[in-house]
């Protein structure tokens, strides 16, 4: 589900406050074409909950697991996707990109 930045980080403070556990993972690097833009947000709670985008088809579900780890350890990961071979279309980036995804508690 793609959402304005307002609305992902307001969904962070108020999971935040439910006392929920919460992670953001954001796109720091892209090259060629990505699906979405560097600064891009994907907010996720310990339940697997997410609101925002980082870039769409089963990069999605693998940035939410990650999540799951980080919120599970507190380390922060740097995980990076891209299109080398013919996994391109499994992976959702059949648009011939790769992007690098920051993945953060929010503490």
């Amino acid at each position: 589900m793609i959402a304005s930045d307002d609305d992902i980080l307001s969904t962070a403070v108020d999971w935040k406050a439910q006392g929920r556990k919460v992670a953001i993972a954001t796109v720091v690097e892209t090259w060629g074409s990505a699906p979405r833009p560097v600064g891009s947000h994907l907010v996720i709670d310990g339940e697997g909950n997410f609101v925002g985008s980082v870039s769409g088809g089963c990069v999605e579900g693998a940035v939410v697991a990650e999540a799951s780890d980080v919120l599970a350890d507190g380390k922060p990961r740097s995980i990076e996707f891209g299109v080398a071979d013919e996994t391109a279309w499994r992976v959702g980036l059949s648009c011939g990109g790769r992007i690098r995804v920051y993945v953060e508690a929010v503490n």
